[in-house]
């Protein structure tokens, strides 16, 4: 992987810039393991966001199921 592939990795996937700046400047120091224990705690911090998302979504959906209903029942 080079850092130009993995630059723009980090953008597609949503990094910020401080994140992406901390990983690059530990693949350019060659500390792997320090590299991939702050791409798993990224990971980490999107999949909460994911799932903050998908109980936001389940809400709108049960909100509108109930509308829906009580507009049948009128």
């Amino acid at each position: 992987m080079d850092k130009e592939y993995l630059k723009q990795s980090l953008s597609d996937s949503g990094c910020s810039d401080e994140v992406a700046n901390s990983v690059l400047e530990r693949f350019e120091s060659g500390s792997m393991d320090e590299m991939v224990r702050l791409l798993k705690k990224e990971r980490c911090r999107a999949m909460d966001e994911y799932h903050e998302c998908g109980r936001k979504v389940d809400c709108m959906d049960f909100m509108l199921r109930k509308i829906e209903s009580e507009m049948k029942k009128k």
